[in-house]
């Protein structure tokens, strides 16, 4: 167990920064770093405890009907749907006796579940999200009342809910070495795995720049990976077979100097059962 759990705090150290919205806007995305030290030398970091508190802010307006949605942290009056995700939860539900018990990697505190929970009322829910222990504890505080639990580490998601898909939405980019996660999907063979809103490169080598934030979300930048398509693909296909692949925020193009990126999003089935 104790290796394990340093598995987990390696793939999540430093800790992950919320999934953003403001992602898909050129000139976010700088740099063709060496490796991740290099990254974070360039990068300023966040204030954890700061972001915590303001996504904990939206998220209690939407629990409470002041809001329709929120993403981090920034509150809309209506839902944006990211229907490909949609359609993913129900297809997997679908093929599970209407049981959709999910692990939500980088989770937050429940956005994806309240984005999509109007299409999900009919459908036996297990939504169970893997966050860093301030958000972990900020949830199991304020939203017990809703279909949502919340972990800090993977290991104790795996055997405390055995979920049998995965989503991995804005999250790989931001890992220090995010093909060690994806060996670890394989170790427990979820069924399904789900990647949304994740750039992808569709020439040369998996690319290392740093994201800015503007500060009148908070002010932050941080590592984040860029992803050759063909690279991702491959690897995934040595236990999964690849169902589907759509376009995520429209197919928004990221302008890297000499290269461009496209967010992608991709759903999974476990090829051996």
């Amino acid at each position: 167990m104790g290796s394990t759990l340093k598995r987990f705090k390696e793939l999540i150290s430093p800790f992950l920064p919320p999934i953003l919205i403001w992602a898909r806007q050129e000139g976010n995305f700088k740099g063709d770093y060496s490796d991740w030290s290099a990254a974070s030398s360039s990068s300023t970091g966040y204030d954890s405890d700061g972001i915590v508190q303001k996504v904990l802010e939206a998220a209690m307006k939407v629990k409470t009907g002041q809001a329709a949605y929120e993403r981090d942290s920034v509150l809309f009056d209506r839902i944006e749907y990211s229907w490909p995700l949609l359609a993913a939860l129900l297809w997997i539900a679908s093929r599970s006796e209407n049981l959709l018990n999910i692990l939500d990697f980088g989770g937050g505190l429940g956005s994806s579940y309240r984005q999509n929970r109007k299409f999900l009322a009919h459908l036996r829910v297990r939504w169970n999200i893997v966050e860093q222990k301030k958000f972990a504890d900020c949830g199991k505080k304020f939203f017990r009342d809703e279909p949502l639990a919340f972990y800090d580490s993977l290991d104790e998601c795996v055997a405390a809910a055995r979920p049998a898909s995965i989503l991995l939405s804005s999250v790989l980019p931001y890992l220090e070495r995010p093909y060690d996660l994806l060996g670890e999907i394989d170790r427990h063979r979820f069924k399904y795995v789900i990647i949304d809103k994740t750039p992808f490169l569709d020439r040369g080598g998996d690319r290392l720049t740093v994201q800015h934030v503007p500060p009148s979300i908070y002010a932050a930048s941080y590592p984040c990976w860029i992803f050759n398509e063909s690279k991702f693909l491959d690897r995934m296909k040595m236990s999964y077979e690849l169902i589907e692949r759509f376009d995520a925020y429209a197919g928004t193009v990221v302008r890297l100097g000499d290269a461009s990126a496209r967010f992608k999003g991709f759903i999974f089935e476990r090829t051996d059962g």
